[in-house]
C-alpha cells in the first residue's frame, strides 16, 4: 500500500518532531509578532506556507480556540492562550528565584525579572532587598518600556524602525522630569546599552531610584533581569561592582532555562 507523503511528513521528520504542530506553533508565533489581526495571504507571505495549508491549520487553531476569526475574516490570536501564557509566566519567574536571590546575596538590592510582552514590559519574578530602605515592584505589574532599564535592555537589539514603530504605539509618557519622551534620545540610549552591555534607568521610572538591567541571551522568550535601589546606593562606583555580577547571573539563568526547556 503506497505511504501518503503528507502523513510521513507530519509523523516523523528527522529530529521526531511532528511538522504540523511545528507550523502551527510558528504561525502562532507570527501572529504575535504582528501585534494584531492578520489575514491568510500574510501568513502565507511571510512563512512560505501554501494557502491551503494556512487554511487548515488555523481552522483547528480556531476550533481549539487559540485563534479567533474575527467578523472581516482576519485571524487574531485566541483567549485561550492568555491562561497558558500567565502559567508560562509564573514557572518562569520561579525558575528565575534561585538567581535573583543570588543577585540579591551579592549586591544587596532588590532583583527583578521582566518580560516584553507585546508592547509592554511585564514584571514575572522579584525578591526584594533586606535593607529596610527597598525598591518594590509587584510580580504582574505592567509598564511602558520607554522608562524602564529592563526595557531598554530588552529593546536593545530590536531593529530601529521596529523600536520607532512600538514608540508611536504606546507614546512616551514622562514618569519623571527625567523620562526620556523622544524617539531619537531613546534610540541614542539603546545604542549605548549596546556600547556598555547593560542599561540604566537613572530616575527616569521613579524619583530617587537607579535601575541597572541586562537581557538574559539566548532565552527562549525575549527576557531581562535587573537591581534596583535608591540612587544613593546604586552609584557610579556600585555600578562597577554590580554590573558583572548581573551578566554572569544572566548567563546562568540562561543556561538554566534552556537546560530546562522552557
Amino acid at each position: 500500500m503506497p505511504t501518503s507523503s503528507a502523513s510521513t511528513t507530519d509523523s516523523a521528520r528527522s529530529g521526531g518532531g511532528v511538522q504540523s504542530l511545528e507550523r502551527a506553533f510558528d504561525l502562532l508565533e507570527r501572529m504575535a509578532d504582528a501585534g494584531g489581526e492578520v489575514g491568510l495571504s500574510e501568513l502565507s507571505a511571510s512563512s512560505g506556507l501554501p494557502l491551503p495549508t494556512i487554511h487548515r491549520l488555523m481552522r483547528t487553531l480556531v476550533v481549539c480556540g487559540y485563534v479567533r476569526q474575527q467578523s472581516n475574516r482576519r485571524y487574531a490570536l485566541g483567549p485561550r492562550l492568555i491562561r497558558l501564557g500567565e502559567s508560562a509566566s509564573r514557572l518562569l519567574g520561579t525558575w528565575a528565584r534561585p538567581h535573583l536571590a543570588r543577585l540579591v546575596e551579592e549586591t544587596g538590592e532588590t532583583a527583578n525579572m521582566a518580560l516584553l510582552d507585546g508592547d509592554e514590559i511585564v514584571y514575572v519574578a522579584q525578591v526584594p532587598s533586606k535593607h529596610s530602605m527597598r525598591m518594590f515592584t509587584e510580580v504582574g505589574r505592567r509598564v511602558l518600556p520607554h522608562s524602564t532599564g529592563v526595557g531598554k535592555a530588552l529593546l536593545a537589539n530590536v531593529p530601529d524602525a521596529e523600536v520607532r514603530a512600538l514608540l508611536g504605539r504606546t507614546g512616551m509618557p514622562a514618569a519623571t522630569e527625567r523620562t526620556i519622551t523622544t524617539p531619537e534620545g531613546f534610540l541614542d540610549a539603546l545604542a549605548e546599552v549596546r556600547r556598555l552591555g547593560y542599561a540604566v534607568d537613572d530616575n527616569e521610572q521613579e524619583v530617587g531610584v537607579r535601575c541597572l538591567a541586562v537581557s538574559v541571551p539566548d532565552s527562549p522568550t525575549a527576557a531581562a533581569i535587573s537591581i534596583s535601589g535608591p540612587a544613593g546606593r546604586v552609584t557610579e562606583a556600585a555600578v562597577e561592582k554590580i554590573v558583572p555580577v548581573l551578566q554572569q547571573v544572566a548567563v546562568e539563568l540562561s543556561e538554566a532555562l534552556v537546560s530546562s526547556g522552557a
